[in-house]
């Protein structure tokens, strides 16, 4: 199994790493090696970096996954994504050149999950407990969303200023989860998103944490996206 490609999963905003755990045991079950980094979201330029530094340390192809704001992140690799053989999107932000996550955020009124961010005195946005458990994780059960929330990675809202150089989706085959019950981004967001990336696409019927929710459909659209890459 050592000739398969390694997995980078990449957490959003408001996650940490442990919200792959799921897909993280089913692809070890499938003889996957794979890394789920903490990023610290203090600003896309660090999250960015910290996305290099894991896929430095390897040498062979890789599958990166991208989950919301993680999207961005795997987005700005730009034109230089050493050894990333594919891009994987799970409800996830998938920018042109010249955007940026606020400029869309503010062009229609606020998402049911984000209707009500905590902004904190260093300028990081931290989402309340309601909010987190009726409508970013709607599908999970309340006392697992309830872990989620307290473990939630907050994001710095100068992240969402950052504008979005040539993205990597450019050049790099795309596979993209589309979330119908996504209450953080509009599902019909995500679909003009992997439109206009020529993503192979799913849809499933999930809030926005499919990979929490929903882990099977997850890693059958990593495996897919390996499988579109093998050979």
């Amino acid at each position: 199994m050592t000739d398969l490609p390694h997995i980078v999963l990449v957490h959003g905003a408001w996650a940490d790493g442990s919200c792959w755990s799921s897909v993280i045991s089913r692809l070890h079950e499938r003889g996957y090696g794979v890394t789920a980094p903490q990023f610290p979201e203090s600003s896309l330029a660090a999250d960015v970096a910290r996305l290099r530094q894991v896929l430095n340390r390897r040498s062979g192809p890789t599958v990166v996954v991208g989950h919301s704001y993680g999207g961005q992140i795997i987005t700005a690799l730009n034109e230089d994504a050493p050894n990333v053989a594919a891009l994987v999107y799970i409800a996830a932000f998938g920018l042109d050149e010249g955007e940026s996550i606020g400029a869309l955020v503010e062009s229609g009124p606020p998402s049911p999950a984000l209707a009500n961010l905590d902004v904190d005195a260093l300028g990081f946005a931290w989402l309340p407990e309601g909010d987190f458990v009726g409508h970013f994780a709607a599908d999970v059960d309340p006392a697992q969303a309830k872990v989620m929330h307290a473990v939630q990675q907050p994001i710095s809202l100068s992240a969402f200023g950052d504008v979005m150089g040539v993205p990597a989706w450019r050049n790099l085959p795309s596979w993209y989860l589309v979330a119908t019950n996504d209450e953080a981004i509009p599902p019909d967001a995500e679909r003009q998103f992997a439109a206009r990336m020529g993503a192979t696409t799913v849809e499933v019927a999930s809030s926005h944490v499919p990979m929490v929710s929903q882990p099977d459909e997850v890693v059958a659209l990593i495996e897919a996206a390996v499988a579109g890459v093998s050979g």
